[in-house]
């Protein structure tokens, strides 16, 4: 689907990049992402997938915004605490992009559901804060041969790491096969 004169506006400092163009614009509206989690790691990251004009992003996370989220949490604020984070989401990414549509999906992203939620999305990014969503999250994108961008942090630390099972490439299991037993390693 080609950009709207707005559109055009709204990314022309970004359309005049040589890496992305137009036709890489209209690529990323054309695009789909699931984001597991909307707290400290999932939170800024859609605020730029929003920005950037990624056409559709879908959003799972069952929690409320609590006010001890709010100093890293930087997509939810103050008035939106007791609410579910799904909502303040949506609410927060339709005022940064008209253009987007947010789909939202309630609950926990586990086995149950993984499999129907990723076949609507081109790419995964998950932001969960616990280790069976992440296992999770890699089996279905490796069954699916869906790319997975997997972030973690504890603290000071983090790491970001890009799996590419559609181009044969290696997966969370392969860094870690099984989770660390509960309570072992920070999350």
């Amino acid at each position: 689907m080609p950009l709207t004169p707005d559109e055009s506006t709204r990314y022309s400092r970004q359309i005049m990049l040589d890496e992305i163009g137009e036709e890489g614009q209209e690529r990323l509206k054309n695009s789909s992402i699931l984001c597991i989690g909307t707290g400290g790691l999932g939170s800024p990251a859609i605020l730029y997938l929003a920005a950037a004009g990624v056409g559709t992003i879908g959003l799972i996370d069952p929690d409320q915004v609590d006010l001890s989220n709010l100093h890293r949490q930087i997509l939810h604020d103050t008035d939106r605490t007791d609410t579910p984070k799904l909502a303040s989401a949506r609410d927060r990414l339709a005022k940064i992009n008209p253009h987007i549509k947010i789909i939202e999906h309630p609950g926990r992203f586990d086995t149950g559901n993984c499999l129907d939620l990723l076949s609507g999305y081109d790419l995964i990014l998950d932001g969960s804060d616990n280790f069976p969503t992440r296992f999770c999250a890699n089996d279905a994108a490796f069954f699916q041969k869906k790319p997975l961008i997997h972030g973690a942090i504890s603290q000071f630390e983090g790491q970001v790491t890009v799996f590419a099972p559609h181009l044969g490439g290696p997966c969370y299991r392969c860094l870690l096969p099984e989770p660390p037993p509960e309570g072992a390693v920070p999350t």
